[in-house]
């Protein structure tokens, strides 16, 4: 935490600061930042959380609802995801004054459902990725509207404009290394007439953590927003600004979940193999006897176990997804990772056993170990 504070969160934040104050509040941001990464800036960078307070108090940042411990909750308990939300909400509130009104799911993972699910618990939009398998011929630099919604607005990531800063940026192969501002400012003014907005959604590590100082990406990103700004058509929206301002271009169904993550934008980073469907699904079955015992350390100790990291650590893929799996994994392998997560939760199962052996917890309940539904 202390080394990516140095390196990312707080000179990032200073400059984006410096951006507001130097375009008179026109320039403007949206972030969706995590419980726990709240929790730990509190803990290990103070610093961090009270940068963060500056920039909510300029009015020009926004910041996005989403489960508190970026879990896959929504998959395999709603109460669960619902309390997650909930959570994270209320830590918004406590910690930087702002009530959220736009939601994200764990690393864009979306569907029709979800949409439906999100609008009902009074959200006024909800992002996604703009994948080109869902969209087809549709352009993500518009506003839908999900099928089977009435309200909530859809806006959709611009993953080759994102990509381009985020994953090449500093690649010397690529075709148009290195990139300019005055290039990347061509690449969004195109857009002028075939599109109401560019949504940029990108890993905030990515300036100065992922792509080093060093490569330039600061110098890059503080000159940008000027740049922009010169083309008399271009401004700049929180997200919430960006739903009330444009009516939806259409209805877009997108019936199988999406995500942002690897070359096919679904869920087998997580999902795509036999140990992390066994992980996941010991995971929730121990739900509802966690809840039971009542102790408030061992539900906080399951609750970080549905983080999605977990699961991606023991992703098996190879190549270039692969890659990026190797470089964000703490483990030498998914299996050490499969390994070490199954211990802590059989831990977790010896000290619910603890509580049965008391009798604090209802017999049917420790039988059965299903969890409640809404």
């Amino acid at each position: 935490m202390r080394k990516v504070a140095r390196k990312c969160y707080l000179p990032t934040n200073k400059l984006i600061l410096r951006l507001i104050q130097e375009t008179k509040g026109k320039f403007k941001a949206s972030f969706s930042v995590t419980g726990v990464a709240l929790e730990q800036f509190g803990m290990y960078a103070p610093e961090v959380l009270e940068s963060f307070r500056k920039l909510a108090k300029t009015g020009c940042v926004e910041f996005i609802s989403e489960t508190y411990y970026h879990s896959l909750s929504y998959m395999y308990s709603k109460e669960e995801f619902v309390q997650q939300v909930e959570k994270h909400k209320k830590l918004l509130k406590k910690e930087l004054g702002i009530t959220p009104r736009v939601f994200r799911n764990t690393e864009l993972i979306y569907n029709n459902e979800l949409a439906k699910f999100i609008e009902d618990m009074g959200y006024k939009g909800i992002i996604a990725e703009g994948a080109d398998h869902v969209l087809g011929w549709r352009s993500p630099n518009y506003v839908y509207r999900p099928v089977n919604c009435e309200k909530i607005k859809l806006l959709l990531k611009n993953y080759k404009l994102s990509d381009d800063i985020a994953f090449r940026f500093s690649n010397p192969d690529w075709k148009e290394y290195p990139l300019s501002v005055e290039k990347y400012a061509g690449w969004i003014n195109s857009v002028n007439g075939s599109g109401n907005t560019i949504n940029l959604f990108m890993d905030y590590e990515t300036f100065g953590e992922h792509q080093w100082s060093t490569t330039g990406i600061f110098r890059f990103m503080g000159r940008l927003p000027h740049e922009i700004l010169k083309h008399p058509d271009n401004n700049f929206m929180t997200v919430s600004e960006v739903a009330d301002s444009y009516e939806p271009m259409a209805d877009l169904d997108i019936h199988h979940m999406t995500s942002w993550a690897d070359l096919e934008r679904d869920l087998s980073a997580w999902l795509g193999n036999n140990m992390q469907h066994n992980a996941i699904n010991e995971l929730y079955r121990i739900e509802s006897m966690v809840k039971e015992t009542g102790d408030p350390v061992l539900l906080e100790d399951w609750r970080r176990l549905t983080t999605s990291d977990h699961f991606y650590y023991m992703c098996t893929k190879w190549f270039a997804d692969g890659d990026v799996h190797k470089y964000f994994n703490p483990y030498d392998s998914p299996y050490d990772s499969f390994i070490a997560f199954m211990n802590v939760l059989k831990d977790i199962e010896h000290r619910v056993k603890k509580h049965y052996d008391k009798g604090g917890i209802d017999e049917s309940i420790k039988k059965s170990g299903s969890r409640k539904k809404i």
